[in-house]
C-alpha cells in the first residue's frame, strides 16, 4: 500500500503541474487561476448540498429499519470529492466532479461495498448485513437492553430495558 501512495504523491503533482502549464499557456495566468478558484467554490457548495441529501437518505433508511451502508459509503466518497475539489488542479477537480455525480458515485460505492467484508467483533455482537442474530447490550446508563435484530422485512423491533434506581447505584458504588 505504501508504494502505491508514494507513487500517487509523486505522480499526481507532476500531472497537475503539466496541466497547469498547458492550460496557462493556452488561456493565460489569470483565467487559469480564476478557473481553479471557481471550481473550488462551486465544488464545495455542491459537496455540501450532496452531503445534505445523502444525510437525509441515511436518516430515511434508518427510519425504515434498513441499514444505510451504501449511503454511508457515498458520504465518505463525498468527503473525498470535497478534498479533491479543494486541491488546486485540473485532474483532481475532474475526479472530484465525477464523484459528485450521483450515478458514478452509486456505481463506485457498490463496487467498493462488494470488496469489503464485515466480520464480527466478538463478545456477543454480530456484525453483518444478513441479520438473524440478536445481541444483549448493557448501556452505560445502567439500562439492560435486549434487541431482536431478526428484522428481515423492516417492520418490527422488540426491546426491553430495566431502569436501575439512582439511590441504589449511589450506595453500591461507594468505597466505604
Amino acid at each position: 500500500m505504501f508504494p502505491v501512495l508514494l507513487f500517487l504523491f509523486i505522480l499526481v503533482p507532476i500531472v497537475e503541474i503539466g496541466l497547469f502549464v498547458q492550460v496557462g499557456g493556452f488561456f493565460g495566468l489569470w483565467p487559469t487561476l480564476a478557473f481553479v478558484l471557481v471550481t473550488a467554490v462551486v465544488g464545495a457548495s455542491l459537496v455540501r448540498s450532496q452531503g445534505i441529501a445523502t444525510l437525509m437518505s441515511v436518516q430515511s433508511r434508518l427510519q425504515q429499519g434498513e441499514i444505510p451502508a451504501q449511503q454511508i459509503v457515498e458520504g465518505v466518497m463525498l468527503a473525498v470529492a470535497g478534498v479533491l475539489l479543494l486541491t488546486p488542479g485540473f485532474m483532481t477537480d475532474a475526479l472530484g466532479m465525477l464523484v459528485l455525480l450521483p450515478a458514478p458515485r452509486a456505481m463506485l460505492a457498490k463496487q467498493l461495498m462488494s470488496r469489503v467484508k464485515v466480520n464480527g467483533m466478538g463478545s456477543g455482537f454480530s456484525a453483518g448485513f444478513g441479520g438473524g442474530q440478536g445481541f444483549d447490550n448493557q448501556s452505560p446508563f445502567g439500562q439492560q437492553e435486549t434487541r431482536n435484530t431478526d428484522n428481515r422485512d423492516g417492520d418490527v423491533f422488540d426491546g426491553e430495558f430495566e431502569r436501575k434506581d439512582d439511590k441504589n447505584n449511589d450506595q453500591n458504588n461507594r468505597l466505604n
